[in-house]
């Protein structure tokens, strides 16, 4: 039975957000994820983490700048997924504008898989570039690094994945998670670490006399991409990631967004002036991503680095088809996935590990993230890859930190994973698919024994009661107009209500009015088409429901009982 509990609040924290103007309602939700100091909320560009307490990053700009002043060839070697996408086109636009010589190659997940690989190295050579430089990638790349010394190409490698227990030959390593980096916010996005890269550039071609202040001031110009990426990678929401996606989207609520964010709003049907860290991760990013899940990331990286909004458009609307076809493969694949598991009980394990000969590549993260959710457990789903391979994503819950659960499968039986990486909550790998039910047992044994029963209790966390006269439009635009996301979650709260009226809008979906003291209320709940009975204690968000031109309240039911 899923457990629902009121976020803990330091009284102290409230009357000091009280005191400094803040409304009840908002001192409370801001207390309760950790703010203690209004200054812990400032989102202005001076308060941004400085780029000297990243390690690397003043010798990484030293390289670049030489590399522009002898006008080396410079490589990208991106990442298939939204957060390299962006960090790619960030690196393309800022060392474009700043004189550079610049093409960039994403590998196809399909073809050459993740990651700065041996192939993609001899792939690379093709172009003739002098440096590589890696986004999102790179920190597990050792073969690789050491094929393209060998081949005489220099390796600037900007990452922000955990390393592992030794760390490529790269001529500069740039990633707050490397060994005695001493930057504070250990969670910046692979954008965010590229972005940090020409900060510190700006600096050394300052230093050098060669950067005029109007050039200087086009670094600026990016951070619509830094925020798209930081929040569709599902990184902790700091302070300082806060700031990055707060700045970026003011940019894109101003109107100065790149063509391809503009157009990938365009055709989610939502408006640029009303844009809220939600649509980034939910409408611009899915759609994004689905380049890289089903097709090529080169079409979406495209998108970004294009100047021509018709050209955007046009691409957008490839890649909003794109994305239809990957919810069309994720349902038939969680179908398949959820017919498998009526003939076990999910309950009975710590984890689940599942493979069908059938599932595509590029949705099986997707599948494993809807499944944790439904199972609360950590999830890992394998797809077929080539010559006897198989490919798993996997998701994980609180408790289980996915990357270390896989390290230790990999230290107990050496042979079993071929490769692997990733974050606590999310991790790729490979294995043979002769050795998959080994595998199933080996990662379910090392579940076990870091997670307790009690961690597979699904919880849900809320705000509390929200009183009637909280429960507002004008509730509702003031908390979209805050950044929220992983580390830093979107306010909801729970209430008794009465079930006035309700019906079924769009086949799956209950459209309902509700009455709380009396008073009316509108609500959705997506995807349940079952009519609800009279009375219901429910968790929800506020939403602006906009219908004709005019906006009204409405609440997103996310669980009822």
């Amino acid at each position: 039975m899923t457990q629902i509990s009121l976020r803990a609040i330091p009284a102290n924290a409230i009357q000091q957000l009280l005191d400094n103007g803040y409304p009840p309602a908002l001192a409370r939700i801001f207390a309760a994820r950790g703010i203690t100091d209004t200054q812990q909320l400032e989102t202005s560009f001076d308060h941004l983490l400085s780029f000297d307490k990243l390690k690397n990053a003043r010798e990484m700009a030293c390289l670049l700048a030489d590399a522009i002043a002898a006008q080396k060839k410079l490589l990208v070697i991106a990442d298939y997924d939204c957060d390299g996408a962006t960090a790619c086109a960030v690196a393309v636009r800022g060392l474009r504008a700043f004189g550079a010589q610049v093409e960039f190659i994403v590998p196809n997940r399909f073809a050459y898989g993740y990651g700065l690989t041996p192939e993609i190295v001899h792939l690379a050579k093709r172009s003739n570039p002098d440096i590589l430089v890696t986004v999102d990638n790179g920190i597990a790349s050792l073969e690789g690094v050491a094929e393209a010394n060998r081949l005489g190409m220099q390796v600037l490698v900007t990452d922000h994945h955990l390393p592992g227990d030794s760390l490529p030959d790269a001529a500069c390593i740039v990633n707050p998670n490397q060994p005695d980096c001493p930057f504070p916010s250990k969670h910046l996005a692979g954008v965010g670490v590229m972005f940090y890269v020409l900060l510190a550039l700006r600096a050394e071609l300052r230093s050098r006399g060669q950067m005029p202040e109007a050039l200087g001031r086009k670094l600026l110009e990016l951070l619509d991409l830094v925020a798209l990426g930081t929040v569709a990678d599902v990184v902790k929401l700091d302070q300082n990631n806060r700031i990055l996606v707060q700045q970026g989207l003011q940019r894109i609520r101003a109107g100065r967004a790149c063509s391809g964010i503009n157009a990938l709003l365009q055709v989610a049907k939502k408006t640029p002036a009303k844009a809220t860290s939600m649509d980034m991760g939910f409408a611009v990013g899915p759609r994004l991503n689905a380049a890289g899940r089903i097709d090529d990331m080169s079409l979406g990286i495209n998108n970004l680095i294009t100047d021509d909004a018709a050209i955007a458009l046009n691409i957008s609307t490839q890649l909003d088809a794109l994305n239809h076809e990957r919810r069309s493969i994720e349902t038939d694949m969680q179908d398949t996935a959820l017919a498998v598991l009526e003939s076990i009980n999910p309950q009975d394990g710590f984890s689940l590990t599942l493979f069908d000969p059938g599932w595509h590549q590029g949705v099986i993260g997707i599948l494993a993230s809807r499944l944790k959710d439904k199972f609360h457990r950590p999830v890992i789903a394998f797809a077929p890859s080539n010559n006897g391979e198989i490919k798993g994503s996997g998701r994980s819950i609180p408790g289980l930190h996915l990357r270390d659960a896989l390290d230790l499968v990999s230290k107990r039986q050496p042979a079993l994973i071929k490769k692997f990486g990733g974050h606590a909550a999310a991790a790729g790998l490979s294995l043979n698919e002769a050795d998959f039910a080994k595998f199933v047992v080996a990662f379910e044994q090392v579940a076990s024994e870091l997670i307790s029963a009690d961690d597979l209790q699904q919880r849900i966390e809320t705000d509390g009661a929200l009183e009637q006269g909280g429960m507002t439009l004008e509730m509702a635009h003031l908390l979209d107009e805050q950044v929220w996301g992983q580390g830093f979650p979107a306010p909801q709260f729970d209430n008794d209500f009465v079930v006035e009226n309700q019906r079924v809008v769009g086949e799956k979906h209950l459209k309902l009015r509700l009455s709380i003291h009396g008073a009316p209320v509108e609500a959705i709940l997506f995807g349940h088409n079952e009519p609800l009975p009279g009375r219901i204690h429910a968790v929800y968000s506020l939403s602006v429901n906009e219908y004709q031109g005019a906006q009204s309240l409405q609440l997103i039911i996310r669980h009822w009982e």
